[in-house]
């Protein structure tokens, strides 16, 4: 067994733990390299078939590659899919140019808390990486959150030798993260692996830019890079010393924490 084979079989497990010990699961699907990773991995743990809705959480401001993508792929492999947006705040204007803080707010962190009442999911499955940014190094296989999703990153319970908490008193609210001790590099790896499709603005445009992370269009930037193979990103990231979320607004100052902390994903 190599490295990926670990990460695969204990991510597996997580699913099937989750799926065993929580009611009325969701599994959010941001089009993303690790979301999709999340996503084949859900495939497999379930023998192609998966067994809860994807939520996506369109703020209205996202390339639009990526929601054909999320069209495209949701048919092909036959998932049940679930759109929430916050229609009350796009009404009323809401943009990044309010603020990147108050906008991630508004249409991601409302907007996910709105769908997460209105659907009453207990638990959401999310693709979140330990190494991807420092907050995201606070979270748990298991993560409890209160009855309004808010996220006490100072108390969350040990998970020792695969020792997994999963009881936890009614009312709570349980983010599940099976890719925890995957990292990026892992993720390109396990790409090029499985022959995973993946979205094409991850490669070199033709202009020597490509994203390396994907967000809202007017919030996520390009970084030079000639890569146009999945190789040559590989190759690419064993020799950056660049943060990989360096080109996404949120992430400046506490942003992205204050963000988790109320619900974020």
């Amino acid at each position: 067994m190599d490295h990926l084979d670990a990460l695969e079989s204990q991510s597996i497990f997580i699913f099937r733990e989750a799926y065993k010990n929580f009611d009325n699961l969701s599994m959010l699907w941001s089009m993303g390299k690790d979301s999709t990773a999340l996503l084949w991995l859900a495939r497999k743990a379930f023998f192609g078939h998966v067994p809860f809705p994807l939520v996506h959480i369109d703020t209205a401001y996202k390339i639009p590659e990526m929601i054909e993508y999320r069209d495209r792929v949701a048919k092909e492999w036959n998932l049940r899919l679930v759109v929430g947006q916050n229609k009350k705040a796009l009404k009323e204007g809401m943009h990044p140019d309010k603020g990147r803080f108050t906008c991630c707010t508004a249409l991601k962190t409302q907007g996910l808390d709105l769908l997460l009442k209105d659907k009453n999911y207990t638990g959401v499955i999310v693709g979140v990486r330990s190494d991807e940014e420092g907050t995201r190094a606070k979270e748990r296989y298991f993560s409890p959150r209160d009855k309004n999703n808010d996220w006490d990153f100072k108390d969350q319970p040990p998970e020792l030798w695969n020792q997994f908490k999963v009881n936890f008193p009614e009312g709570t609210h349980i983010r599940v993260h099976p890719l925890l001790d995957w990292t990026e590099l892992n993720i390109w790896e396990y790409i090029k692996r499985e022959k995973m499709p993946i979205l094409d603005l991850y490669f070199d445009r033709g202009d020597g830019t490509r994203y390396r992370s994907l967000g809202c269009a007017p919030c996520t930037g390009t970084i030079k890079s000639t890569a146009k193979t999945v190789d040559e990103i590989i190759e690419e990231l064993k020799n950056t010393t660049v943060a990989e979320r360096a080109g996404r607004a949120q992430d400046e100052g506490r942003g992205l924490e204050m963000l988790r902390k109320d619900g974020y994903m």
